[in-house]
This record gives C-alpha cells, structure tokens and sequence, in this order.
C-alpha cells in the first residue's frame, strides 16, 4: 500500500466552514498528519495516477484561493492544495504547539508531498509567501518538479528597489499591528479588500476570511509577516538565501508567470527578478488585476494555465 493509499487521518472541519459556500468551495477535505497529533487539511481532486499539480497559498489565503484552478483542472489531472498549519481548515495551534517559522513551513510541505506520493511530475503552483515555502521545499529536491506557475510571488530577499509596505511594517514592527491583526482580523479583511481590484462579491469574501474568525485562529496570519526576514539576524533570512541561490535548477523547466499589474507587495519589482531568473518563462501580465491576481483575473488564467500544461506535455 502507497502513502496516498494509507488509512487517512480524519478531523471534522472547523465551525468556521459553515461560512463557506459550497457552491463556491465543492471539495472533499483530507487530512495530514504532522506526526505530531496536529493535522494538515489538503484537497485531493482528479483522477489518482495523474500527474500531480500542487498549489501553495500564501498570506492570508487558504485553500479556497485555488477553487477555480482546481475545478478547471481535477478533470484531467491530480490536484493537490493543502492549507498550511494555522491556516484554512487545518489545526491552529498556539505557540507552544509549533514553531510558526517559514523553516517550519517548507518542511510540512516536504513531509505532506512525501506523505500523499507527490514525487514526481509535479507542476508547482505558488502565489504570495506560498511561492517561499513551495520553491524552498522544491529546490530540496528540484528532480521532482516538471512545470513551475507563478502567480504574484516571490522565493528570494527583498529586491534592493523595494521597500517593505507600510502596512506589512506596521503589522510586523508594532505591538497595535499585532493587536489589529489579531484582535480585528486586520490583515485577512484588509487583503480582502485591498488585494483586489475588482469588488468581490459577498460569498467570496466571507470564503477566504473565514478560517480566521476568533483571536486564537488569527495568529498564522501575524505570525507569517512577523517572520518576513530583511536582515541576516531574522531567522528565516538564511533559509531565504539557500532557496534563492539554488533557483537557477529551474533554467531549463517550463515556467508560466501570471502576474497582476496592481499588487503594492509582489509589483513589478519582484517581477523583474523572475524574468531575470527566467529569461525563457511564459509571461501573462494582468494591468487590471491586484495581489489576489485569480479573483481578479480567473477567467483569463484559468485557460492560460490549461493551454501551458498542454503545450508541455
């Protein structure tokens, strides 16, 4: 019997589904264990020996972000999307229970591909922070990658022409941005607002802030931009520098950048530095799409992601 084939670890979903739409969320959830009692909740969609796709979210998202990937794909492909620790429907532990680092990250990743028999073949789709931990976890073992999709992201230091957002500083740096993160949910309603630019509708809003609907199930959300390093004392500094310096495995691998044209975190800075990385990739630029780049611009991604896997058999 294979890993994927093993006696699955159960959980219920959390209270917080009951605000989540089905028509828009229509999945089966699955269960990770961490080894540790904690459990990760993943989507396993599409016919089991295909070739995988894996989608890894970043801050604030979950999940849910992928629903229209994961509808247009599971037809003719495996596609895998976990929610990190602290994230979506997976356990939210306190600190105690586990170290909410980007090393922690990219080694849940590692263990939860291993675990569902994503070893091969895979086509690796990032957005945000997702494209640290998914690239960290793939330069370990770049054998295992076939395609690469990015979508509004990065896997490397912030660009020398880039300053950290005031907003992501002020939720970082300071004790009232910690109080709003936590207290208010500041940084998932406000990606909710601001990350788009095009207004969404009610369903899809309560969709991707859900998850975080007490004090105790907002800490991933702050603990991400707290551990975001811009100088070497930072602890996930080092873990970012040994990513991007072995990006460059990927020269030769199909690349698909989706990217929208308005997002004030992941802009145009971080773009220059993939299209430097990755001089061949295929570049989809979205002028009226902000950071949350498949809410805004879904109906033009969706079949531009169809069309790059089929012309890279």
């Amino acid at each position: 019997m294979s890993a994927a084939e093993a006696a699955p670890f159960t959980r219920a979903r959390p209270p917080s589904a009951a605000n989540v739409a089905e028509s828009l969320y229509p999945f089966a959830s699955h269960w990770h264990d961490r080894g540790d009692g904690l459990a990760m909740h993943y989507l396993d969609e599409g016919p089991r020996d295909a070739d995988p796709i894996v989608m890894v979210h970043g801050n604030p998202s979950w999940s849910f972000y992928f629903r229209e990937l994961v509808l247009a794909l599971r037809g003719k492909h495996r596609v895998l999307v976990p929610d990190h620790v602290g994230c979506g429907f997976s356990d939210k532990p306190d600190d105690s229970r586990y170290a909410y680092t980007l090393k922690s990250r990219i080694d849940d990743l590692e263990g939860w591909l291993d675990a569902v028999g994503a070893t091969k073949n895979v086509t690796l789709v990032v957005h945000d922070w997702g494209g640290m931990i998914g690239l960290g976890a793939a330069v370990r073992k770049p054998e295992r990658i076939k395609r690469l999709v990015l979508l509004n992201t990065g896997a490397f230091h912030l660009p020398k022409s880039k300053a950290l957002p005031g907003t992501l500083k002020l939720a970082r740096d300071t004790a009232l941005g910690a109080f709003l993160v936590q207290r208010f949910n500041a940084f998932s309603r406000g990606a909710a607002k601001l990350g788009v630019k095009h207004r969404l509708s009610a369903d899809v809003a309560r969709g991707l802030t859900a998850p975080y609907d007490t004090v105790a199930n907002r800490l991933a959300t702050l603990r991400f931009v707290q551990d975001i390093p811009l100088v070497p004392s930072d602890r996930a500094y080092p873990v970012v520098s040994e990513t991007a310096a072995k990006l460059g495995v990927f020269a030769k691998t199909p690349v698909l950048i989706c990217w929208g044209a308005q997002d004030f975190v992941f802009d145009d800075h971080f773009l220059e530095e993939w299209k430097r990385l990755y001089p061949h990739a295929e570049l989809e630029y979205y002028p009226d799409a902000g950071h949350y780049v498949l809410e805004d611009a879904a109906e033009r991604i969706v079949p531009r992601v169809e069309r790059f896997l089929a012309a890279h058999p």
